[in-house]
């Protein structure tokens, strides 16, 4: 009991430092590193790949501290499947998903809110990185991601929008399918789990588990767009596809979590 109670004090000391850490970077790194992207030579091109490389070797480093400091531990399955992707769909069931995958996929792009365009130090860092801007216009949204296609970067899109609430089913828009069929690219869908759950939608990050959090993240097998195509419509395309994908995470999402319990 006594050892429990140990252990449990230990991860949250070690939850609030990681995330303090995380934090800081979050401010000191853009300073530092931004100005020097700049400055060494290269196209706009060459400073996007440097500014991702930087937050995926941050974001790696965050996790691998997380590993260390015994606050979760983590299994990949299809590393390469993943890396080699196009399109990569993930459930969300946590805060840590968007930072997992990044630290994964060295050539990662993703869609970021608008508004963290505001904040200074998160301009130049998603500026640097080339990032996909979600600033309310869908076409503009599919277009940027055509061109991070055409650059060969991995799309990362979480179809739900946001952080899944647990025991409730997967409920998924439609953007990340209007992206697959309208810039014809196929979909690597990617299946996250937590066991125990923690750092969901509504959860404060001193809640923790009884026991370390241990993530497993599974590449799937590519789902190719081109089934749904449409040629009356690309929105009956885009409606089929995000059934079909309600559905099929709804279904492996729930396949996983029998599984680790």
């Amino acid at each position: 009991m006594l050892l429990n109670k140990v252990n449990f004090v230990w991860r949250l000391v070690a939850t609030a430092f990681g995330f303090a850490v995380f934090g800081v970077g979050g401010v000191i790194i853009p300073i530092i590193a931004v100005p020097i992207l700049y400055i060494l030579p290269g196209d706009s091109l060459v400073r996007e790949k440097r500014g991702q490389k930087c937050i995926h070797l941050g974001f790696k480093s965050f996790i691998e501290l997380m590993r260390l400091l015994r606050v979760l531990s983590y299994d990949v399955k299809g590393i390469e499947a993943l890396r080699n992707s196009q399109l990569v769909l993930a459930n969300h069931p946590t805060l840590l998903d968007v930072v997992f995958l990044i630290g994964l996929i060295p050539n990662a792009n993703c869609v970021v809110k608008g508004a963290l365009l505001k904040n200074p130090c998160m301009r130049f860092a998603i500026k640097s990185a080339g990032y996909t801007i979600n600033s309310g216009c869908a076409d503009d949204v599919i277009e940027q991601a055509k061109e991070a296609f055409d650059k060969g970067q991995v799309m990362i899109v979480f179809p739900e929008g946001t952080r899944s609430i647990p025991g409730e089913s997967l409920k998924l828009k439609r953007g990340a399918a209007n992206i697959a069929l309208r810039a014809d690219v196929d979909i690597t869908p990617v299946t996250i789990t937590c066991e125990p759950i923690s750092l969901t939608k509504h959860a404060k990050w001193y809640n923790i588990p009884e026991r370390p959090m241990h993530f497993t993240i599974t590449t799937k097998s590519l789902i190719r767009a081109d089934r749904f195509k449409q040629e009356a419509s690309n929105s009956l395309g885009a409606r089929a596809l995000t059934e079909f994908l309600t559905k099929y995470f709804n279904a492996e999402v729930a396949v996983n979590d029998s599984v680790t319990k």
